[in-house]
């Protein structure tokens, strides 16, 4: 690549932010998991929040990059164990907006997430049979998927919104011979979560 050409790329990234508004969010998590085959789970809810960037928002088409700390997780229920599972990420959400009129903008793309904490209602869980093993050894730490919403512009700067997001990744690592944790529901779980949220995005929003 020549020198031209990488300076050319800076030139559209620093571009980005410079003409990009910033924004501050935070809201409700509503979250399960899917494939629950060996336990009965149910939703737990949790939070999240965090900034992004808008950038693009002239007309009918925008983009949005988030960067959340999402609290999240499920309950569950099996024959012999009853309790929660607590899993914190960071998730760096790039999505495109639809502009339907200056109020309400349609929203859809793609999330990746690293997860920074797991914990249920003891730090470590007990395998049938075998030795005790760390929650960290069973979960997955990348994940990744799609996300989809509304948001709602009523005044300026204010933003109120609704999001759903399916994850793609497998939550749980392939375990060993003998070490399935009364927590790992099916090992092809994934993430499963419902956000609604209210924020604010300073400067002066840019419609046609």
């Amino acid at each position: 690549m020549q020198v031209k050409q990488v300076f050319f790329f800076i030139a559209i990234f620093l571009s980005y932010f410079v003409m990009a508004q910033p924004g501050l969010k935070g809201g409700l998590n509503y979250s399960n998991i899917t494939n629950t085959k060996q336990v009965n789970s149910s939703s737990r809810a949790g939070f999240h929040i965090g900034g992004f960037l808008s950038a693009g928002n002239k007309g009918i088409i925008s983009s949005r990059t988030e960067l959340i700390f999402s609290r999240q997780g499920y309950n569950f229920e099996t024959s012999t164990n009853t309790g929660n599972a607590t899993l914190d990420y960071i998730i760096l959400p790039q999505l495109v907006g639809i502009n339907i009129t200056k109020f309400v903008q349609l929203q859809a793309g793609f999330q990746f997430a690293y997860l920074l904490s797991a914990k249920t209602d003891s730090n470590r869980v007990s395998s049938v049979p075998g030795p005790l093993m760390k929650l960290n050894d069973i979960y997955n730490r990348f994940d990744y998927g799609f996300a989809a919403g509304i948001e709602i512009h009523p005044v300026q700067g204010l933003i109120i919104g609704a999001r759903a997001n399916f994850s793609l990744g497998k939550l749980y690592k392939e375990p060993q011979p003998g070490q399935v944790p009364s927590v790992i529901p099916d090992i092809n779980a994934k993430n499963n979560v419902i956000q609604v949220f209210a924020g604010w995005r300073f400067g002066k929003k840019k419609t046609a």
